[in-house]
């Protein structure tokens, strides 16, 4: 199972929350972990993209960006 890693720019509570909303409703998420602390993002996907969560998380308004 893949395992991607984002970057994201999340200031509070509600930033982590958005990003949260978008991958609990988004089909082919097995799991995923938001950190505030750390501002990253780690996704477990068998069907989705790297590029194709990225976008999604990029919907919320968040800067992100895969991690390095």
């Amino acid at each position: 199972m893949p395992v991607y890693k984002y970057d994201v720019t999340m200031t509070c509570s509600g930033c982590s929350g958005a990003v949260t909303r978008v991958l609990t409703k988004l089909s082919g998420v097995n799991s995923f972990d938001v950190s505030l602390e750390t501002q990253k993002v780690t996704v477990d996907s068998d069907t989705l993209s790297e590029q194709e969560i990225l976008e999604k998380i990029q919907k919320t308004g968040k800067a992100a960006k895969i991690a390095a």
